[in-house]
C-alpha cells in the first residue's frame, strides 16, 4: 500500500504547484495564442477541483524536484487527476495532457495515462495506447480546429478507465484474473530473441525460471532485437532496437509516429514482469530524419535514478549517424554500485542491440545532415 505524504510536505507541495499554475495561467491569459488555453484550463479547475491540475514535472531524482518543463518546444504540459465515477470514487489516476504550440487552432491535444495502476490492477499496454489515440480513433474523440476538446477527451478517458476497471473485478470475482504477488526469479538470456521481442530469459541476478511470453502485442509492424546481456558484478544490462519508420509511412508521418509509437512500445516491454521489475527498466532514446530535420528524444522521465542515461543513449545514436530507431536499455541492479561503468555497460549494451539489428550498417544512417529538432 502507497504511504501517503505527510501534511506539512503535501499542504508545501499544493502550495508551490497552486501558485506556480496560479502565475502560468497569468502568463498565458497575455498571449492572444494562447488566452483560449488559459481559460479551458481555468474551466478544468472548476470541473474537477483546483488541486486536480499541475503543471507537468519530471519525477524526483536524488531528493531534489525539478523545474517545471510545461513549455518545453512551445508545448504545454499538465497533470489531471481524475476520479473513477460511483461506484468507484476511491479509484484515481493521473492523465497528462501535452497542447502543441498549434493547438487548438491546428493541432490536437494528447493525452498520456501516467498512471501504472488503476486500483490494485496493472494498466496494460492496450489501455496506454487506446488512450493515446484519443483525438485519432474512431472510438475516440472527434478533434475540430479552433475548438478546445480536452475535458471531452479527460471524460472519455474516464469511460475507457472504469469500463477497463470495471472488467477486471468481474475476472477476479469470476476468479479468471490470477495474479501472483509471489517472487517471480528471471533466469539469464543465452542468445537473441524472435523478432517479437519476447526473450528466453531475462536477468534475475541469482536465480533462473521458465520464461514467460510479454502478454501485449506491439503495433504493427514492429520488430525488436535484443542482445545477449552484459553482466557485471552481478548487475546485468540488456539491450534492445528497432525499426519505427517504414517506407509505406510518408516522411511527413515519420516524427508523429514516432511520438505516437514510442510509448505503445514502452508500454508493451513494461507489461512484462520480468523487465518492470528491473531497478532500471527502459531507460532508452530515439532519432528519426525528415528531410533536413532530424528528430531526436530520449528517457527524461524513465532513467529511474541513471541520471541523464537516456541523454547519453541520444548522443550515441548521433555518434553512430543511426536514424528511425528506438533503442531500450533494461538494466537489473545486483546489488553492488558500478560508478561510471554502468553508463559503458548502458551504452555498449545498445550498440550491441543496433549491430544485431543491423541498424549500423543501413546505409540511410549516413544522411544525417541538417538540424536538430529535439522533443
Amino acid at each position: 500500500m502507497r504511504r501517503s505524504p505527510s501534511p506539512s510536505t503535501a499542504d508545501a507541495d499544493n502550495t508551490d504547484y497552486a501558485l506556480e499554475l496560479q502565475d502560468f495561467l497569468a502568463e498565458l491569459s497575455q498571449d492572444p495564442e494562447r488566452e483560449a488555453v488559459a481559460s479551458e484550463i481555468q474551466v478544468l479547475q472548476s470541473i474537477y477541483g483546483d488541486d486536480a491540475i499541475r503543471l507537468w514535472r519530471p519525477p524526483l531524482k536524488n531528493g531534489k524536484r525539478s523545474a517545471s518543463t510545461s513549455r518545453r518546444d512551445g508545448t504545454i504540459r499538465y497533470e489531471v487527476l481524475l476520479s473513477l465515477s460511483s461506484p468507484h470514487d476511491d479509484v484515481s489516476l493521473k492523465v497528462l495532457v501535452s497542447l502543441p504550440e498549434t493547438y487548438p487552432k491546428s493541432s490536437p491535444p494528447q493525452l498520456q495515462l501516467l498512471s501504472k495502476y488503476i486500483g490494485s490492477f496493472g494498466a496494460d499496454a492496450n489501455l496506454f495506447g487506446s488512450i493515446l489515440r484519443t483525438y485519432i480513433s474512431v472510438s475516440g474523440v472527434e478533434w475540430l480546429e479552433d475548438t478546445v476538446c480536452v475535458f471531452d477527451g479527460l471524460q472519455n478517458v474516464l469511460d475507457r478507465c472504469v469500463s477497463w476497471y470495471e472488467d477486471r473485478l468481474s475476472a477476479e470475482k469470476a476468479g479468471e484474473l490470477v495474479r501472483d504477488d509471489g517472487k517471480e526469479a528471471v533466469a539469464v538470456s543465452t542468445r537473441p530473441v524472435s523478432p517479437t521481442g519476447q526473450t528466453n530469459a531475462e536477468i534475475s541476478g541469482i536465480a533462473d525460471s521458465a520464461p514467460a511470453p510479454v502478454p501485449n502485442a506491439l503495433p504493427i509492424g514492429i520488430h525488436i532485437y535484443v542482445a545477449e546481456p552484459i553482466t557485471d558484478r552481478k548487475s546485468a544490462f540488456v539491450g534492445r532496437a528497432c525499426r519505427i519508420h517504414h517506407p509505406s509511412e510518408t516522411r511527413f508521418m515519420c516524427a508523429e509516429l514516432f511520438a505516437f509509437k514510442v510509448p505503445l512500445i514502452l508500454s508493451h516491454l513494461m507489461s512484462d514482469r520480468r523487465i518492470s521489475r528491473a531497478a532500471h527498466p527502459i531507460i532508452n532514446a530515439w532519432r528519426c530524419q525528415v528531410d533536413s530535420v532530424l528528430h531526436q528524444g530520449s528517457s527524461h522521465n524513465d532513467d529511474d535514478g541513471e541520471t541523464a542515461a537516456g541523454g547519453r543513449l541520444a548522443h550515441l545514436l548521433q555518434i553512430l549517424e543511426v536514424n528511425d530507431v528506438l533503442v531500450i536499455v533494461t538494466r537489473y541492479f545486483g546489488g553492488i554500485h558500478l560508478g561510471p561503468d554502468r553508463f559503458k555497460h548502458i551504452n555498449q549494451a545498445a550498440r550491441n542491440a543496433l549491430d544485431l539489428g543491423g541498424f549500423l550498417d543501413a546505409p540511410e544512417n549516413k544522411k544525417n545532415t541538417g538540424r536538430v529538432k529535439k522533443h
